[in-house]
């Protein structure tokens, strides 16, 4: 069996193929047969899990078994208390209300490597960073839970899929899981 962790860029398909010609993760990893454990959007960032075992797959990409992912999230402007709890709460988006999150306000900008290209930046608009940890991941949620509240995703980046975080990896990146992360995932 096969694990593999790896730092997704922005604007690389969360796939292997695509019929029109843009980057995908065959760019990026040249192992054959293993498959991504759900989806990361082409303008997001971040941790992706691949692995060709299909019973930890569907372990870790249903919502059943509530399995944590963390983003960190840049906004426009910032968040008052009211946009906060109702992020952590749950919220309607397309006639679906998410499960509750953890979220907070990060006290500064993490470090990550610059986006390539760059957000748009606005001088008059301020942005903040969130971290917002979900325990589902419908299509484009975050972005649309915080657009919900009046927040709208500037930048998106998992950084942690459970115990398994970006750290160490750099942009592009990848490397199979050590023995001692895999059994910490198949506990889970």
């Amino acid at each position: 069996m096969r694990y593999i962790l790896f730092y997704k860029p922005y604007g690389v398909l969360s796939q292997f193929t695509d019929g029109e010609g843009r980057q995908t993760l065959k760019d990026y990893i040249p192992v054959p047969d293993v498959y991504p454990v759900g989806r990361l959007d082409w303008d997001s960032e971040g941790l992706v899990l691949l692995t060709d075992d299909g019973r930890l797959q569907h372990r870790l990409s249903d919502p059943q078994y509530g399995h944590p992912r963390t983003y960190w999230v840049q906004v426009e402007r910032i968040p008052n208390e009211l946009a906060l709890e109702q992020l952590a709460t749950g919220v309607e988006i397309q006639k679906y209300r998410t499960k509750p999150a953890r979220v907070k306000l990060l006290a500064a900008e993490p470090e990550l490597p610059p986006r390539d290209p760059p957000i748009r930046d606005r001088q008059n608009i301020p942005t903040t960073w969130l971290e917002l940890t979900l325990t589902e991941g419908k299509n484009r949620q975050v972005r649309r839970m915080t657009a919900s509240v009046g927040f709208p995703t500037l930048r998106l980046v998992r950084v942690a899929i459970g115990s398994l975080s970006l750290e160490g990896l750099s942009l592009g990146a990848w490397r199979d899981l050590t023995s001692a992360e895999v059994k910490v995932l198949k506990r889970k």
